[in-house]
């Protein structure tokens, strides 16, 4: 099948939105009205776990067990009533522009080159807190309240969930590292 070059042309966006100005509209009018619904989602959602009493209205109560169930459930609701007519918007968006020709879509090049992250995505701030429920859970605070807990206790539970982190990521670094070492002197 013949794929057409894309041109090298910095105005991609410029005369896409001259030829669908419409439809530009129509996007933009999707992320408001998503945006607004994320909000009410996000209200709604907070006013009923008070109400159910799935958390305490006074945030020094809150636990790490009420923190999680609430991320949780939070997650949950906003995947299905955000996440899932935003993925149905995206699909016919996606089916609507594989219906342009590809001489037309050819001449839309909206990105240059393509760029390779090389952050890690956050994983590391992920992994830490994943340690520091673990340590808070095995510390056996996880129904104590936030309001009881010392500063002190906030950070060197942080800082040795850190430490925890970085050494299970550096074992099998230093392995790979010794490895490779070896495999290079011969």
């Amino acid at each position: 099948m013949f794929e057409a070059e894309p041109v090298n042309d910095p105005k991609g966006w410029k005369i896409f939105l001259r030829n669908h100005w419409k439809l530009f509209l129509v996007m933009i009018g999707v992320a408001v009205v998503a945006f607004i619904w994320s909000i009410l989602v996000y209200l709604w959602f907070v006013g009923q776990a008070q109400l159910t009493g799935m958390v305490p209205t006074t945030l020094g109560l809150w636990s790490m067990g009420h923190l999680v169930t609430f991320l949780l459930n939070l997650l949950f609701w906003m995947v299905l009533l955000v996440g899932l007519p935003l993925i149905v918007v995206g699909v016919v968006g996606w089916l609507w522009w594989r219906r342009l020709p590809l001489e037309e879509r050819a001449k839309y090049r909206f990105f240059r080159n393509r760029s390779r992250r090389s952050d890690g995505g956050n994983a590391i701030s992920f992994l830490v807190f994943i340690a520091f429920l673990i340590k808070v859970y095995v510390d056996g605070n996880w129904n104590v309240a936030f309001g009881t807990w010392t500063f002190d206790y906030l950070v060197y539970s942080m800082l040795t969930a850190f430490i925890w982190v970085i050494a299970i990521m550096a074992i099998p670094a230093a392995i790979g590292l010794i490895w490779w070492l070896s495999r290079r002197g011969r």
